[in-house]
């Protein structure tokens, strides 16, 4: 519901029609209404085991390595460091566990780095749909595996930056130009203005993050997907609980085994 809401809120321009309550006042509302959603889904995970303490410590590690990894890059040319995490833990821990680290990632940044504004609910939805997408992609291992998490994480950084000018694209520009939002237009037509929008004022940008991403994904991936496998295996996240029969004659009395 998070993830459809969040879309709904990025393509606003496309379906609220001029002069309605949304144009003006819906985007923020539902972004806020999308945080505490995110809020009770984690709420709710803890409370039935979909999510224990274990990958809860795991979720909140990961969101401090990606705050602080993020200043190295500071978004110089488009280079982006966070992605990469972002795309090998949606791989290992699952779509819902991407789509949590990409909020929580980025609200912890946005803390430490004085980022906060209201560019910031579109920068973690935006991550967020990179982690959830990359725990959906298909089975795959060894180098294929690899070279399928770089590819994604380079397309990746065009669909942050895709997502991320819907933000502004219906304040930014000269109503006169040929590229800017106008109320009222066909879905067609104003399709149009927003690629060659998005192509002639981020594509060099996204491109340096797509490169980035790649490159980061290519050279650390199978270091850092091993290093998450082995902590998922040694917390044995969701360990099935098994009832042992209970044994015959002096032996102890059986309990609880949760597993070898």
């Amino acid at each position: 519901m998070a993830a459809f809401l969040g879309l709904v809120a990025f393509f606003w321009p496309f379906v609220v029609a001029p002069g309605r309550l949304g144009a003006n006042y819906a985007p923020p509302l539902i972004f806020g209404v999308l945080l505490v959603l995110v809020l009770c889904v984690v709420i709710s995970e803890i409370a039935e085991g979909g999510i224990n303490s274990k990958a809860l410590a795991m979720l909140g590690v990961l969101s401090a390595v990606n705050a602080a990894l993020r200043p190295l890059g500071a978004g110089t040319a488009g280079i982006e460091t966070v992605f990469f995490v972002l795309v090998l833990a949606g791989r290992v821990y699952g779509p819902g566990f991407g789509f949590t680290l990409g909020c929580t990632s980025l609200f912890a940044s946005a803390l430490i780095t004085g980022g906060v504004g209201p560019w910031m609910p579109y920068q973690m939805f935006g991550c967020a749909f990179v982690g959830m997408l990359a725990g959906m992609l298909p089975r795959a291992a060894g180098r294929l595996e690899v070279m399928m998490l770089a590819v994604y994480g380079s397309l990746s950084g065009y669909l942050f930056g895709f997502l991320l000018n819907l933000s502004f694209w219906p304040f930014s520009v000269d109503p006169n130009s040929s590229i800017a939002y106008l109320p009222g237009l066909p879905f067609t037509e104003q399709w149009q203005r927003y690629l060659a929008f998005d192509v002639a004022t981020s594509l060099g940008w996204d491109t340096g993050r797509a490169v980035t991403n790649f490159v980061c994904v290519t050279l650390a991936g199978p270091a850092v997907l091993t290093t998450f496998r082995r902590a998922a295996r040694k917390a044995r996240f969701r360990a099935p609980v098994r009832f042992a029969p209970r044994k015959q004659g002096g032996g102890a009395p059986a309990g609880i085994d949760s597993g070898p």
